[in-house]
């Protein structure tokens, strides 16, 4: 069988390479010689120097003249904590969205901030025959879905604004919102209500209901959900359904240790 061949772009190649000796480097505790560094990359030493010196000036690896060898960086470390706190606080969440569910009789999912967009990260199935699935991992623009206006309702005008601009407004029923002005006045009614709800505006025939998870910094990044059939989830169970998924996004917060900002 003939090898497929992938020819990959310069500054691709060189992003490949870069970590792969983060790797290598995360896998030796007393560091690495360049030397040593090149022979476990198949890199010519001058090629390994130029990545590590790159890496270097953005803290990913530091270099010890005493030892002469190269070991991760303090930044490698942030990146990597960065991931074990979302980790963690999705971990923590669950048992709470199963609660949820056993309450509100609905699907429950938790919503991360991932870059313009929310991401489902977890996701606790309602029992009912008819319900609502979103597949985790995936990502929905924030102007309409419920976790995703949540987490704008906590950032500033000049962020929302940035967002909107790379991600635009897209119209996908008639209920949803596609105009800044709306979209920021959507923002300031879920801040005084406490919660936000995508009106069928993700999809005709669906509702869903959002409530603001807070890290250690009083920041929010996360937000959890229910969502179900609008016949379930009426306008006049909103109030109450409301209140159930703030109850559960007070019980994540607290359990992951943050709390809003005062």
């Amino acid at each position: 069988m003939q090898k497929q061949v992938i020819k990959e772009s310069g500054s691709v190649q060189s992003i490949h390479r870069a970590l792969t000796i983060l790797e290598r480097l995360a896998e030796a505790d007393e560091g690495l010689s360049l030397k040593e560094v090149a022979a476990k990359v198949s890199l010519p030493p001058s090629s390994a120097h130029r990545i590590l010196t790159t890496l270097q000036r953005q803290r990913f690896v530091r270099f010890d003249p005493a030892t002469m060898c190269w070991s991760v960086g303090v930044q490698a470390f942030h990146v990597g904590n960065a991931f074990a706190r979302s980790r963690d606080m999705v971990t923590l969440a669950v048992p709470f969205m199963r609660r949820l569910m056993l309450a509100s009789g609905e699907t429950v999912n938790f919503f991360m901030l991932d870059g313009s967009e929310v991401v489902c990260m977890a996701q606790v199935q309602s029992q009912q025959m008819v319900r609502a699935i979103s597949r985790p991992g995936g990502g929905a623009e924030m102007h309409r879905s419920a976790a995703g206006k949540m987490i704008l309702a906590h950032m500033n005008d000049e962020d929302v604004q940035a967002i909107i601009t790379r991600k635009g407004m897209a119209r996908y029923t008639d209920h949803t919102i596609t105009t800044l002005d709306a979209l920021i006045t959507e923002l300031s009614t879920i801040r005084q209500r406490g919660f936000s709800v995508d009106n069928e505006e993700f999809s005709l025939g669906l509702r869903c209901i959002a409530a603001p998870v807070y890290d250690e910094t009083g920041s929010v990044h996360a937000a959890v959900s229910i969502a179900g059939p609008a016949s379930r989830i009426t306008e006049a169970r909103t109030q109450a359904m409301g209140e159930l998924v703030e109850i559960c996004a007070r019980s994540i917060t607290a359990e992951f240790g943050g709390s809003p900002k005062q």
